[in-house]
């Protein structure tokens, strides 16, 4: 009992709460509860006391229950046996006390005293006594049927443990008791039971008697003084042999008691010995119904108990019943007899004569049911070694026998109703073979019994089918002897008489196992144990053969191993059988053996693989027979009676082959005469109509073809054109016409069979191997079969012509004389359009209208691709010309890339023939260009195409020699078959990376070319593959293809217009550029580079591809700097500059970094713009290539400066991502200023101005890289990095990290340069240094003042001037008035000549520097100074009202500065109204201007008047408006003395002239003026009034 692996607390908590609910009045419950504890209990090695205590009260009271279901207190009753286990003698005593003399008990009491008895023997017996005598005393109160069955049951269980304890009382641990007590009261129950009860029970109380009748009667036997009774109660159990429900509980007492009787040694009287025969015999043999297996098994036990103690009389008994005609009985009788033997019981040997008699009492019944079990007693009888050897061939001859009949049986024609028949006679042949397989030969007496007579199952045909066994058999017997032999001296035990069987002979032996040798072939083993067998039975077949076989036959052996093929295995048989007659030299021998041969010919069918070898034996035996006349006289009797061969023409085409071989003047004459005796006329059309009794002219022609494959080759090139061809072209002649017109041409059969003799003759013409040899019909032939060919409907594949025609012409065509290329191109091309056109596979099927039909047309479609594989592979290799292959492997091209899947997959699968790995290129021969078109198929639609396309491309490299990874290539071409695409990619991809590194570097060319045309036009799956394989092998040959590397890019960039319309074919394109430039940065940089200007998108793409790729970006950018710098070098820009350029723009615009070249670009980029300013290019043919020309695209005239300047942009645009520049403020005009000669300098600045002064770093190696340009030679260039530095002398970051004073020497001189441009530039830089380095100016103060002062004479150029102003201004405001004291005067009059510049900015800036110059003055040049504000306030009032509001703003600030020089503070008041939001009115502001001026200084005022005329002619209205108001402010404030001074009449003609002015305000001016001048010279000089006024109009 197992032990619980609940925690003790909880199991007895869980128990405790089970007895509550126990005790509680609900039964409803009960029944789960007390199953629950039921196993709770069984599986609990201890409980308490105090549970079981309670456990049996609660048990034995349910059980004792009548209110509760029956159900209920079953279960009780099983608790309470379960206690018993943890406490017997309380559960004992429990149901002991309930158990009383002379008071019937509850039913469930005495059940459970049963139960305690079967189950506790040994705890049980010592109360036996007591529960028998209780027990005695109640069964005649028991009326109930119920009660009584149970006190049966009791009695059951009793009788079980009493009878275990007399036979086994010394297992027991008390003393022995007295057993004879317990059997009386045993008796006295049984006998009280079977003489009231029995008589009048019911069936159901029947049962339980008939169960206890065995346990009882087998306790009673061990007491003499109860054996007559208890023999007298096995009667009334046979009688009850009634019912199958009761049947099998009989056959268990019968059991027990038979059982009993052996164990105590009684004999049972032989009357009842029979009885109980007969009636178990009845249950096993039961015929209305089948008996109960059960209870078949019980009564098979006990005859097996019954052989053991009365062998002799069962032995009798079964063959008294078996001489019956009753088959179930016959079949009960032998099923028995095999199961006694079996059992192996030592009295039944002593009886086998007697059984092998009975055996052979019942071998001619036909029942199949008793001829199974007769063979399955044989079999057992064999293997026990119950066959005598003096009468056991009988039994193993039935065995043999009833194989035959069998297969008589079931070769006849099927008739109704005879199903079950057939599965009856299957099971026969069966269960025959089953005993030959299992019969061991070696047993004792079995090799007297079997040798020699065994072999007289060998020849006969119906026991063909057991020949598998039977050569085992034999095999077995005969090794055995050869191994006593070598250890006794002599053994005699083969040497046993055959009586009166007759054996084979040696002859019929030898060709009785040759022919079923041949089935060795196709894997039967009867087959091998033919051979096997011959191996061993030399001396039987001849004594001269010992010695040839001992040598040939292991060699014969060998291809068995390795699954030989049939024509192999054939050939050998054959050529063991020709060595064996020619060792033997016996003429009569070998006719007799030709004769046995012969004799055969009708044991198998006409297409059977030992028919077909027996025709061909006999030809074999007739070529080594010596007698002429005899092979002569057979010949013509096959010829003239050719049916006795089965079939006629495969029959006499094989004997006659075979015996040419030899014979072949022979056969030829004996052909010839019967040709020509028999004058076929009408022959054919007989054979057609009459069932083909005879030969044809067409069989004829079949006949000569073989006679040609197996003549002699020496005397077949002799004879084979005038004797054979000729015959067989006559024949064809005469077969195609009747009457000398052509009929019957589409007969398939007739060209079948020419085709068929013209094969076989060009095969032995070549096998002849004869050099010399022309063989002068080729031609005729081939144009022969190439009609057959185009005579075959395109739409169907109904007939095997084409497939035959193309075999003979693959072997005519390696015959000589040899074809010429176009001759082999001819064929070729008409075969291949011939069935590669045909529809596909499935609807050529579809053509059939049987499943057989349709298998013949897949059959024939297989082989004719097949031979049209061979016959291009033969014309292909037989050809020593690379160029010739590769011309007729071209012919398949156009079908390789079909667009539908059926033709493509027809020649993928011819390709993968030709391209075996069993043949051998020439040498030159070219894989490169077939690689590329074939491996990209790989990832085709079709498994097949996928495996075929893989296959060829590995027979390209075996054809070539290459040694391939054979073992992982296949196993990754058993994968192809999966329909996953992402498997298939996978797969391509590791095939490409395998095989690409055996490509031929100098063919990678034509091989990219070739999968570039994949891209462009195969379908979306073999385009992937494409890319794959083109990149797997540009990554293996990268690094060796600098030779090609200018054809393979021109060739990629031809295909780029279409390959862009397939965006991942293009992708993959592109890879490939960029895995070229991986290996040759630089010549693909150089290629890409000559395309003309502009680049058109398809070159944009290729560079914008490299500079994506990671792996080349780096080495990308670096050479074209480089090249941009080599182009430079002369500061001159070439046009491969500008292509380097126009490259960085893609380049850059794809954002590769350019952090750590920038400083150098940059400067290379700038010095393009430069040097390509104002240049020009002729407009530049575009490539003569294919082109897609988008809509509206038209070609254009390059502008190198824009192309460079576009370039420097996008340049600048990165940096700014990067952090390495800033926005410019001018935006996109800086880059127009930049490409414009006029405003190059203005772009540079602005350019200048836009890097990022906080990364100095960079900055600086910039100022490095450009500090050249500052010298160059080129002027343009002078002025670019003039105008650059210009710019950056303004930052004191730099002067402080970098060296700008060679910078600042440099642009000193170049102030003095000729160049205009360049002059201000480096004025600006020198003004520049003044924010940059103020320290610099004051060192280089008297340098940078020459250099700026020169500037402002260089009227030509007001840029100039402005700029030195500029500069001025800016130095000045570092100085003092000693340090400028040298150039004030110079300075302050160059200031001057600018107020009235047409340039605003030159006029502020004029205006500004005089402002400044005030404080520089000192005491040397105040007074001069005072002068020229005089002379130049005239200037400062008038363009107070400026055009340009600054103007007016600077004019305002230096008349506050200089007013104090003259002395006129009090003009500080009006001055101030200018500082207003809203200025004041010219004329009013004058005014009062000049009213405090004329107080203060009438001189000033006179020198303002005088100065103001020629503004009267300024260029701007507003300048001439504000001259004439002030004229009329001074001439109003003049004193009568100045007055008087005035030119009146050059006053009054140019404000006359003023008046038609354009302007409407400088007309009312001047008007006012005149009035006001007018009333001033009247006031003044006293004038005549209508003079005046008549001046005025």
């Amino acid at each position: 009992m197992t032990h619980s692996t609940e925690d003790p607390v909880e199991m007895f908590g869980d128990i405790n709460l089970t007895l509550g609910m126990l005790n509680k009045e609900d039964n409803g419950s009960k029944e789960e509860i007390y199953s629950h504890l039921t196993s709770v209990i069984q599986n609990t090695d201890s409980l308490d006391d105090a549970v079981v205590q309670r456990l049996i009260y609660y048990a034995s009271k349910d059980m004792r229950d009548n209110n509760i279901l029956r159900e209920i207190r079953m279960l009780a009753g099983e608790v309470l046996v379960s206690l018993a286990a943890h406490d017997f003698n309380s559960v004992m005593y429990e149901v002991q006390s309930n158990f009383r003399i002379l008071e019937l008990p509850n039913e469930f009491v005495v059940l459970a005293l049963a139960e305690l008895a079967t189950s506790y023997v040994s705890q049980s017996i010592p109360f036996m006594m007591m529960t028998l005598l209780t027990m005695q005393t109640m069964l005649r109160l028991a009326e109930d049927e119920r009660m009584k069955q149970t006190f049966c049951i009791a009695l059951e269980k009793f009788s079980k443990a009493i009878y275990k304890y007399v036979n086994h009382w010394k297992d027991f641990p008390y003393p022995r008791l007295d057993a004879n007590r317990l059997s009386d009261k045993i008796f006295m129950l049984f006998q009280y039971i079977m003489e009231k009860w029995a008589p009048t029970a019911s069936p159901a109380h029947i049962l339980v008697i008939i169960k206890a009748h065995g346990p009882t009667v087998s306790l009673l036997l061990h007491r003499e003084d109860f054996y007559e009774y208890a023999m007298s109660q096995i009667p009334w159990l046979l009688n009850q042999y009634k019912d199958q429900e009761t049947d099998f509980h009989i056959t268990q007492s019968l059991k027990q008691i038979l059982a009993a009787a052996v164990l105590y040694d009684i004999v049972l009287p032989r009357n009842l010995r029979k009885s109980i025969f007969i009636n178990l015999l009845h249950q096993i043999c039961r015929v209305p119904k089948p008996p109960v297996k059960e209870n078949e098994i019980e009564a098979s036990s006990c005859f097996l108990i019954l052989a053991h103690s009365s062998p002799a009389d069962l032995v009798e008994f079964f063959d008294e019943q078996i001489r019956s005609n009753n088959e179930s009985i016959r079949v009960g009788v032998l099923t028995l007899l095999r199961s006694a033997i079996n059992a192996e019981e030592p009295k039944l040997r002593d009886h086998i004569i007697s059984i092998e008699r009975t055996v052979k009492a019942i071998m001619g019944d036909p029942s199949k049911k008793v001829r199974n079990s007769t063979l399955l007693l044989i079999q057992t009888m064999c293997e026990k070694c119950y066959v005598e050897a003096r009468e056991g061939w009988p039994l193993i001859d039935y065995v043999f026998s009833q194989f035959a009949l069998s297969n008589k049986n079931l070769e006849k024609p099927v008739k109704t109703n005879c199903q079950e028949d057939d599965t009856g006679e299957k099971v026969v042949q069966e269960t025959s073979l089953e005993v030959l397989r299992t019969l061991d030969p070696l047993v004792i007496g079995m090799p007297q019994v079997l040798w020699p007579k065994i072999l007289t199952f060998v020849v006969p045909m119906e026991y063909t089918g057991t020949l598998e066994y039977l050569f085992n058999i034999i095999r077995s017997l005969i090794m055995a002897e050869e191994r006593k032999q070598q250890n006794v001296k002599e053994s005699t035990a083969l040497v046993i008489s055959t009586g009166m069987v007759k054996l084979p002979t040696s002859q019929q032996l030898l060709a009785r196992l040759l022919v079923i040798s041949m089935l060795a072939s196709l894997g039967k083993l009867c087959g091998a144990g033919a051979i096997g067998l011959l191996k061993i039975l030399p001396e039987l077949i001849h004594p001269k053969l010992v010695g040839l076989w001992k040598t040939r036959l292991p060699e014969l052996l060998q291809p068995l191993e390795g699954n030989a093929s049939i024509v192999l295995w054939e050939t050998m048989l054959l050529q063991l059988l020709k060595e064996s007659l020619w060792k033997i030299n016996d003429t009569p021998w070998t006719i007799q053996l030709s004769q046995d041969f012969n004799q055969q010919m009708g044991s198998y069918s006409n297409t059977s693989t030992e028919k077909k070898f027996l025709w061909k034996a006999i030809g074999t035996t007739l070529a080594c027979c010596q007698n002429t006349d005899f092979v002569s006289s057979q010949i013509k009797e096959f010829l003239i009676a050719p049916t006795q061969l089965g079939d006629p023409r495969q029959g006499t085409t094989s004997v006659l082959g075979c015996c040419a071989e030899n014979h072949l003047d022979i056969v030829l004459k004996v052909l010839k005469a019967f040709q020509d005796q028999g004058k076929f006329f009408m022959n054919r059309c007989k054979g057609i109509f009459s069932g083909k009794k005879s030969l044809t002219k067409t069989d004829v022609m079949v006949i000569y073809g073989a006679v040609a494959l197996h003549a002699p080759k020496k005397e077949l090139l002799l004879r084979v054109e005038q004797d054979i061809v000729s015959q067989v072209l006559f024949l064809y002649t005469q077969c195609s016409q009747v009457l000398g017109m052509s009929v019957m041409n589409k007969d398939m059969d007739l060209q079948m069979s020419f085709t068929r003799s013209i094969t076989e003759i060009g095969i032995a013409v070549q096998d002849a191997e004869d050099p010399a040899f022309q063989f002068s019909y080729k031609e005729l032939l081939i144009g022969r079969m190439l009609d057959f060919i185009r005579d075959e409907p395109l739409d169907s594949l109904a007939s095997p012509i084409r497939w035959k025609a193309l075999i003979a012409i693959r072997y005519l065509s390696k015959l000589k004389p040899r074809l010429s290329l176009n001759d082999n191109l001819n064929i070729l091309e008409e075969n291949i359009r011939r069935l590669l056109p045909l529809p596909p596979l499935e609807r050529l099927r579809n053509e059939g209208e049987t499943d057989k039909d349709k298998q013949h047309i897949h059959f024939l479609y297989e082989r004719s691709i097949d031979a049209l594989g061979k016959l291009l592979k033969t014309m292909m290799w037989d050809n020593v010309d690379a160029e010739d292959c590769q011309e007729m492997f071209s012919l398949l091209r156009m079908w390789l890339v079909s667009q539908k899947d059926w033709e493509r997959e027809r020649a993928f699968q011819i390709t993968a023939k030709v391209l075996s790995n069993d043949v051998e290129a020439p040498e030159n021969f070219k894989i490169g260009s077939l690689l590329g078109l074939l491996a990209p198929h790989c990832c085709d639609t079709l498994p097949t195409i996928r495996q075929a396309a893989a296959s060829s491309a590995f027979g390209l490299f075996y054809i070539k020699g290459t040694h391939l990874e054979v073992e992982r290539l296949q196993a990754l071409l058993e994968g192809l078959k999966s329909d996953d695409v992402q498997v298939q990619i996978n797969i391509s991809s590791k095939i490409a990376k395998i095989v690409s590194k055996f490509i031929p570097s100098e063919e990678i060319e034509v091989f990219l070319e070739e999968t570039l045309d994949g891209l462009e036009s195969l379908n979306p799956m073999c385009t992937k593959a494409c890319g794959i394989w083109m990149i797997a092998a540009l990554k293996e040959h990268g690094a060796a293809l600098e030779d090609q590397l200018l054809e393979i890019l021109g060739t990629i960039y031809h295909h780029m217009p279409v390959l862009r319309q397939k965006e991942e074919s293009f992708q993959f394109m592109l890879e490939a550029i960029s895995q070229i430039a991986s290996f040759h940065m630089d010549a693909v940089t150089v290629h890409l580079l000559r395309k003309p200007l502009p680049f058109d998108r398809d070159t944009k793409t290729l560079w914008k591809a490299l500079a994506e790729n990671p792996a080349s970006s780096g080495k990308l950018m670096q050479a074209l700097i480089e090249k941009l710098g080599i182009g430079l070098e002369d500061d001159i820009a070439g046009v491969e500059a500008i292509s380097v350029a126009c490259a960085m723009y893609e380049v850059i615009s794809t954002g590769t970094p350019i952090s750590d070249v920038y400083p150098e670009l940059f400067v290379l980029l700038l010095k393009l713009v430069s040097v390509t300013l104002g240049q020009k290019m002729s407009a530049v043919n575009l490539s003569r290539r294919r082109r897609v020309i988008q809509q509206g695209e038209r070609q254009q005239i390059p502008d190198p400066c824009r192309l460079s300047t576009n370039t420097l942009k996008c340049l600048q645009t990165q940096a700014t991502k990067e952090g390495l520049a800033k926005e410019s403020y001018e935006g996109d005009n800086l880059w127009s200023l930049l490409s414009s000669p006029a405003t190059h300098h203005l772009g540079v600045c602005a350019l200048a101005r836009s890097m990022a002064v906080w990364q100095y770093g960079v900055l600086l190696d910039v100022m490095e890289q450009l500090f050249s340009s500052l010298t160059s030679s080129s002027e343009n260039y002078r002025i670019t990095g003039t105008a650059f530095f210009s710019e950056l002398m303004k930052e004191p970051i730099l002067w402080k990290h970098g060296n700008l004073r060679e910078v600042l020497i440099l642009m000193d001189q170049s102030a003095w340069d000729s160049n205009a441009t360049l002059r201000q530039m480096a004025i600006r830089g020198l003004g520049n240094t003044a924010s940059g380095a103020p320290h610099k100016v004051k060192k280089h103060k008297q340098l940078m003042l020459e250099s700026v002062i020169r500037g402002l004479y260089h009227l030509a150029r007001t840029e100039v001037v402005s700029e030195s102003l500029k500069a001025l201004k800016r130095i000045l405001e570092l100085l003092t008035d000693r340090d400028v004291s040298f150039y004030f005067k110079e300075i302050v009059l160059q200031a001057r000549t600018f107020f009235e510049d047409e340039q605003d900015d030159v006029r502020l800036t004029a205006i500004s520097l005089f402002e400044n110059l005030a404080s520089l003055t000192g005491k040397r040049w105040k007074a001069f100074f005072a002068e020229e504000i005089k002379k130049s306030m005239i200037s400062f009032l008038l363009h107070l009202w400026d055009p340009n509001p600054k103007i007016g703003t600077a004019c305002r600030e230096v008349l506050v500065v200089c007013i104090p020089f003259l002395g006129l503070q009090e003009l500080y008041g009006v001055l101030d109204y200018l500082l207003d939001q809203e200025l004041p009115r010219a004329r009013d502001f004058y005014r009062q201007f000049c009213v405090k001026l004329a107080k203060k200084n009438q001189e000033t005022l006179w020198i303002l008047h005088t100065h103001s005329l020629i503004f009267f002619s300024s260029n701007w209205e507003m300048i001439r408006s504000a001259a004439v108001k002030l004229t009329d402010a001074i001439v109003l404030n003049l004193t009568s003395q100045y007055v008087e001074l005035l030119d009146r009449e050059q006053l009054t003609t140019r404000l006359q002239a003023l008046r038609q002015d354009p302007c409407i305000s400088v007309q009312r001016a001047a008007e006012a003026t005149l009035q006001t001048l007018l009333r001033r010279c009247l006031t003044c000089s006293g004038f005549d009034k209508r003079q005046a006024r008549g001046r005025v109009c």
